[in-house]
């Protein structure tokens, strides 16, 4: 009984620690309606980060849509499954992931990438600005 109870209470700490950095899927928020805009799935590999979007929310999305305004090597690719998130390491210390880069498909812009976990994990504070001027919005864990 008493190994049971550390394994679980072992699993349990690892869901928690993992609850606190933005590797996940999370849901975009639309900063004017407030709607549900995507499904962005972030990934980890060799100590930065990456997100592509899995799935548009919006009802009048078309899932097939390409991305016609980016002006890099996603130019044309389908928004479904670009990567809209490239670069960011946590920061020495603290629970942020900075020095990224996060594009803005409707626009074609990149802006500095800063990513914080809020509420536990719950929410991500992901902030996109351009010599210190920009905007922060917050997505919501959806696993």
């Amino acid at each position: 009984m008493k190994r049971l109870l550390a394994v679980m209470a072992f699993a349990w700490a690892g869901t928690v620690f993992a609850q606190t950095t933005p590797v996940g899927v999370w849901q975009s928020i639309d900063d004017k309606t407030g709607e549900a805009k995507s499904q962005i799935r972030i990934g980890e590999a060799d100590g930065a980060l990456s997100g592509r979007i899995e799935k548009l929310l919006r009802k009048e999305a078309k899932q097939d849509a390409v991305c016609d305004e980016c002006t890099d090597d996603r130019k044309g690719k389908p928004l479904v499954g670009l990567e809209i998130i490239r670069g960011a390491k946590k920061a020495d210390g603290k629970e942020v992931w900075e020095d990224g880069k996060i594009l803005d498909p409707e626009n074609g812009k990149s802006y500095t990438l800063r990513l914080t976990p809020i509420d536990g994990g719950k929410k991500l504070e992901v902030r996109g600005s351009v010599l210190g001027i920009g905007r922060t919005q917050t997505w919501v864990r959806v696993q």
